[in-house]
């Protein structure tokens, strides 16, 4: 294998973390008392309104305000009529979300493994350009990445055939000669795999780590 491709969300970065410990600690300074609940409840919140972002529906931003329009109500906060008052109230969720921002232990050592063996890095992720690299250089991975790939720099997502071959062009390997490695089945394995590359699925709940998945690539 000549290039590995990771996923960020929940593959190096770890997502679920920090959005938990962001909405424990601004929930408060809305009014609202942190459940375990409401954790789970802005998830649901979170992935209804990002799926509208992909699919075209609405901006980067306003799906953030989606999820305050869904959310707000749970907390018992009022919703902004106007859409600056809203993403004023977003900030706050930004602010202790950035604060948490952490990689999972076994990211840096496996980005180091796959570049010691020689291997082209790429990461594949269905974000927006800017905040991506942003976590990317607040968790130090950002020097050992080749190629970052978004779905908004890309201007398709995943699971797009089109999403895997461009970050393989941009990369400057065949789909043949590379592997990707992913929390989410449909979107990081068996999609890549329709398209040609070796793809594996990182089960942490299984105790599955990426270091384990390397070893697989062959």
């Amino acid at each position: 294998m000549k290039a590995v491709v990771f996923d960020l969300d929940n593959t190096l970065f770890d997502h679920t973390a920090s959005s938990t410990a962001a909405i424990n600690s601004w929930v408060p300074e809305l009014g609202g008392t942190p459940s375990d609940e409401l954790v789970a409840q802005w998830f649901v919140v979170e992935e209804r309104n990002f799926s509208q972002w992909l699919s075209g529906t609405v901006t980067h931003q306003g799906q953030r305000r989606g999820r305050l329009r869904d959310f707000l109500p749970l907390v018992g906060h009022p919703v902004p009529a106007l859409d600056d008052e809203l993403d004023l109230i977003y900030t706050g969720y930004l602010r202790h979300y950035q604060a948490s921002w952490a990689a999972y232990p076994d990211a840096r050592p496996a980005l180091e493994v796959a570049r010691s063996n020689g291997m082209r890095i790429g990461i594949l992720t269905n974000g927006s350009t800017k905040q991506q690299n942003a976590k990317l250089t607040a968790i130090g991975l950002a020097d050992l990445i080749d190629v970052v790939c978004t779905s908004e720099s890309l201007g398709v997502s995943k699971p797009d055939p089109q999403a895997y071959l461009q970050t393989c062009q941009a990369l400057g390997v065949e789909p043949a000669d590379t592997v990707m490695i992913g929390d989410n089945l449909e979107l990081d394995v068996l999609a890549a795999r329709q398209v040609g590359l070796t793809a594996h699925h990182l089960d942490r709940a299984a105790g599955v780590s990426l270091l384990d998945l390397l070893k697989l690539r062959s």
